[in-house]
């Protein structure tokens, strides 16, 4: 292995070249935090296709003529949807954010 930089060799594979700090190759990004869930903002029936949308990046639209194409032509989708909708966990409800600092009593407007 080679630096990219420098042109330093390494017998060992590593992350950042020793001698100038470079990096030697860029690591692949695991789905951070990604997880299946029925989707709240994106149903029509219970949000399992929208969840499906969501998690694969893709459009809910074709999720939704996937699973109907599958239910008309054998009746998987059918079943499937099914078991989703059982397996699935809801989407958890997003909070408001708050604010960090001490609060603070609403100022009246000062009056003419």
């Amino acid at each position: 292995m080679f630096c990219p930089q420098c042109g330093k060799s390494y017998e060992e594979k590593v992350n950042f070249c020793c001698h100038c700090g470079a990096a030697m190759f860029t690591p692949a990004t695991p789905r951070a935090g990604k997880k299946l869930t029925r989707s709240r903002r994106d149903k029509k029936i219970a949000g399992v296709c929208g969840g499906f949308a969501e998690y694969m990046e893709v459009d809910a639209t074709l999720v939704r003529l996937v699973c109907v194409m599958l239910a008309l032509f054998g009746g998987w989708g059918l079943i499937g949807y099914l078991i989703a909708w059982l397996v699935m966990p809801q989407e958890p409800v997003a909070e408001p954010a708050r604010a960090s600092g001490p609060a603070t009593a609403a100022q009246p407007a000062p009056s003419n």
